[in-house]
């Protein structure tokens, strides 16, 4: 069985939903807010702990 690998820290997150065919604003903070497209995905798992 495959083993589904995690996307690299350093990818933004507008490419991070049109890689995986996500709609923009797709990504939301806990508060329910949008996540700019030019943050990286580090700074989303930080925020999203």
């Amino acid at each position: 069985m495959p083993r589904n690998r995690r996307d690299r820290s350093d990818m933004k997150v507008g490419t991070f939903e049109k890689k995986h065919g996500l709609p923009p604003g797709a990504l939301r903070t806990k508060d329910g807010r949008d996540i700019r497209s030019d943050a990286t995905l580090k700074h989303v798992r930080k925020i999203n702990k």
